[in-house]
């Protein structure tokens, strides 16, 4: 079957100069033809993601005109506006694809709202929500290499679609050939019809106003002389960040200058991921000759950002994506209750596979801590449970531990921008009372407790991987562990079983440990790997350390 689809593309008009070469070039190559073509691109509630390419195991725009077709069918079977906001990030053929996604929808007689330069996640959800659409796309792919690309479905709520969304496009895009099936106009005839519209300054202006209304002690930055280093990655964060930033009166801002551009090949990190310090470097090397008081970089869609702090004996230290969300936590209690602005009976959110130490932070606060599954459309999820109790209000924070963050309840994903905005007011407020971020962490440490979380990967690439990683975790399942690393499991949690947790079912299995340690064990949703999520607690970082380092000995060998 997978040659016949092979021959089939060989044989078509194709329309993108880059697919026909790569397809003349496999001819005869079984194993290249068959990763490209005997399965095709899985379409869930993160929506699409793979290496660019030909095939219907890649992200091309016969793929992206199949998907978005599907989307067409899903909206077309609503009421409300028949409206899609559509926006992108700087990847390679990011704005191609969102150009035809645009084109299959203006065919299928659905309204577009298009940015015409890239803008970041946020944004996105902010336009999709402004704009009162059926849905929203966004194409990127987040922090993977330059050779993916992806493409993000969310409801109309700005939110990542739901599962049983995501299930009907599904079905739809099934129905659909991916080389003829879907429809398209050209991008001119539907902005002659006007069915395809530019997001115009209104929505641009509201959703900076948003994010500069989540600000916890208005003004104070303007005063503070910040010097700010920041690094966009090559990505959609650039005008954004820096727009807010300068906003609130903080302009010593030096951008990183190989990285300040769109340049999908992403030439200065092969992984442009926050999380990982080669992405950094080059950021922190800048910050150091400026001797800035911050750097940060955000991720290509600008929806995760992570940052080194200047400590005060002039060294640099990178943050995690835990010790962050807790400082903000901890930053933005502080402050709402200080100026009164607290509201009655908070809720903070975090995911599951978060640190604990948010737990003893909310709880000193007062504030009600919710844990739910990975991936921030759970998040998003509580605040549109508060909605529907016109409780909005009550959503003060919500966090996970890979970098990503949101104040407030304008856009319902993850943003680097307002992200941004409160790391550097934070950093003002700590260095007007003599202290710094790194003397707050410190402190927070002191009163709950030395935490430390680490995640380890393992890896499962090609058309086998997925099937490793469902053995492994059947394996766990039909033989649970009863200690790691002679620690004995004190309660185990399989959140496959929605009646024990109450919670959707999700592929993850936690392990919490005598002594208060927690491992958790769970396949990435994007990517072939399998993450093994350590807490750790101890007097100091190099006992919470050795005993992280210990279970992870233990548990390697369960992903050989």
């Amino acid at each position: 079957m997978y040659k016949n689809e092979y021959e089939r593309w060989l044989s078509f008009d194709l329309e993108d100069c880059d697919l026909y070469p790569e397809l003349a070039k496999i001819d005869n190559n079984d194993e290249e033809i068959k990763d490209r073509f005997a399965v095709s691109l899985k379409f869930g509630t993160a929506g699409l993601r793979g290496v660019l390419g030909a095939g219907t195991n890649r992200m091309n725009i016969y793929v992206v005109r199949q998907a978005t077709q599907g989307i067409a069918n899903w909206v077309k079977k609503q009421g409300g506006s028949q409206t899609v906001a559509i926006s992108f990030d700087t990847r390679l053929k990011s704005d191609i694809f969102s150009k035809e996604a645009a084109c299959v929808l203006a065919a299928n007689g659905i309204n577009v709202r298009i940015y015409e330069a890239a803008m970041p996640v946020p944004a996105l959800s902010f336009a999709t929500r402004f704009y009162k659409c059926n849905a929203g796309i966004m194409v990127t792919a987040s922090h993977n290499p330059s050779k993916y690309n992806g493409y993000k479905a969310y409801g109309p709520d700005g939110c990542q679609m739901t599962d049983d969304a995501a299930a009907i496009v599904y079905d739809e895009i099934q129905k659909t050939d991916v080389l003829t099936g879907a429809k398209r106009i050209s991008f001119a005839q539907g902005v002659g019809d006007g069915l395809i519209r530019f997001v115009d300054d209104g929505c641009k202006n509201a959703f900076y106003e948003a994010i500069e209304a989540r600000q916890v002690r208005p003004g104070l930055a303007k005063t503070s002389g910040l010097k700010l280093v920041y690094s966009p990655l090559n990505g959609s964060g650039l005008v954004p960040v820096t727009q807010v930033l300068k906003d609130i009166g903080l302009n010593d801002i030096t951008i990183v200058p190989e990285q300040e551009y769109p340049n999908g090949y992403f030439t200065t990190c092969s992984y442009p991921n926050p999380e990982i310090f080669e992405a950094l470097e080059a950021g922190l090397k800048l910050a150091k000759e400026c001797n800035a008081d911050l750097m940060l970089a955000t991720d290509p869609d600008a929806d995760r950002v992570g940052i080194a702090m200047k400590c005060p004996d002039g060294s640099y230290e990178l943050v995690s994506g835990n010790e962050m969300g807790v400082l903000l936590l901890d930053y933005i209690c502080a402050g709402l209750i200080e100026k009164g602005k607290m509201p009655k009976n908070p809720v903070a959110v975090m995911s599951l596979v978060s640190t604990p130490l948010a737990d003893a932070v909310a709880k000193n606060y007062g504030v009600e801590l919710r844990k739910v599954l990975t991936g921030f459309k759970w998040i998003g999820d509580q605040i549109l449970h508060l909605e529907e109790a016109g409780e909005e209000e009550r959503f003060i924070f919500g966090f996970e531990e890979s970098y990503g963050y949101l104040s407030g309840s304008y856009v319902r994903d993850k943003d680097a921008v307002v992200a941004s905005m409160l790391i550097c007011e934070m950093a003002a407020y700590y260095r007007s009372i003599g202290s710094s971020i790194k003397q707050r962490l410190e402190e927070i440490y002191a009163k709950y407790g030395r935490y430390f979380n680490k995640i380890d990967s393992y890896e499962f690439p090609g058309l086998s991987g997925m099937d490793k990683m469902a053995g492994i975790m059947q394996k766990l399942r039909d033989n649970p562990p009863t200690d790691i690393a002679g620690l004995k499991i004190v309660k185990a949690v399989d959140y496959k079983k929605t009646e024990e947790t109450g919670l959707p079912a999700a592929n993850v299995l936690v392990y919490s440990l005598d002594g208060g340690a927690t491992v958790v064990i769970r396949p990435s949703g994007t990517e072939p790997k399998i993450k093994a999520y350590y807490t750790t607690l101890g007097k100091d970082l190099a006992e919470a350390q050795a005993q992280k380092d210990k279970l992870a000995a233990d548990v390697k060998p369960w992903f050989d």
